[in-house]
């Protein structure tokens, strides 16, 4: 078992679904405020600069934010993945719920 008292069978996937929930909060937050700097993020969300500077650079990466002398901003691809997020989600959900109901 692991810090949270679950075991590495399920770690990765709790791991994995909280670095998305930062993103998506990162990212919302961008879209409300943009543009908006790195101290401003942290304080908002209340995440240590390193891990919002780390979701910058994922969401960056991604296309869906770029630099700006102010602050990030967001780009012309964010609505497209909005909506492919929201199809990965509901499969996702479906699937958990699939697990769920055959335990």
């Amino acid at each position: 078992m692991n810090r949270r008292g679950s075991s590495s069978l399920t770690s990765k996937l709790e791991d994995e679904i909280s670095l998305m929930q930062r993103h998506v909060n990162m990212l919302k937050s961008i879209m409300e405020n943009q543009p908006i700097g790195i101290i401003r993020l942290s304080e908002l969300l209340n995440y240590p600069q390193h891990k919002v500077r780390y979701s910058l650079r994922i969401l960056e990466q991604e296309g869906l934010i770029e630099p700006s002398p102010d602050g990030a901003v967001t780009t012309e691809k964010l609505g497209s993945f909005v909506g492919h997020l929201k199809k990965v989600l509901d499969s996702t959900t479906r699937t958990v719920k699939e697990l769920r109901a055959s335990l």
